[in-house]
């Protein structure tokens, strides 16, 4: 299994972009800290820094909300890629690919914060031709689903 949970502080403010195909994606850095005491009472604090990667409606969510210095939790995968840089060197970078973030911000007003435009937006809608297979699989692996049905 492949998860992480991170809690932090941003380093900067999300970059919002979009995809060949159209669809948001957001970076930005997520420092988290660790503290702990030495035998002779000298308190150590060691700082991480993660770079983050969200898509789609977590992506625009949180370039609208998140600012640098914000709190938040973010749940997601870790992932390695590498691409090449403009001479030609070959780097290699590590992000969290979020699932899911959480915006643990103090001391901002709700009505500062971007409001939904409509509750009422229907659902979107799910090609059950192409989604059918993967649900009873997964459903198989739960056990939730009986062979017998199928």
């Amino acid at each position: 299994m492949n998860r992480i949970i991170l809690i932090g502080n941003l380093g900067k403010d999300p970059t919002l972009a979009k995809t060949g195909t159209g669809k948001s994606v957001s970076n930005f850095s997520l420092a988290t800290s660790e503290s702990y005491v030495k035998l002779e009472g000298e308190k150590i604090t060691n700082k991480e820094w993660h770079n983050i990667v969200a898509f789609g409606g977590t992506a625009d969510a949180c370039a609208k909300i998140l600012r640098k210095g914000d709190k938040a939790a973010i749940e997601g995968r870790v992932t390695n890629r590498s691409y090449d840089d403009k001479d030609g060197n070959k780097k290699y970078i590590t992000e969290v690919i979020a699932n899911n973030v959480e915006f643990l911000i103090v001391g901002k007003k709700a009505e500062d914060l971007p409001q939904p435009e409509d509750y009422n937006t229907p659902p979107p809608q799910i090609d059950e031709k192409d989604d059918l297979p993967f649900i009873i699989t997964i459903l198989l692996i739960v056990g939730t689903l009986s062979p017998l049905f199928i």
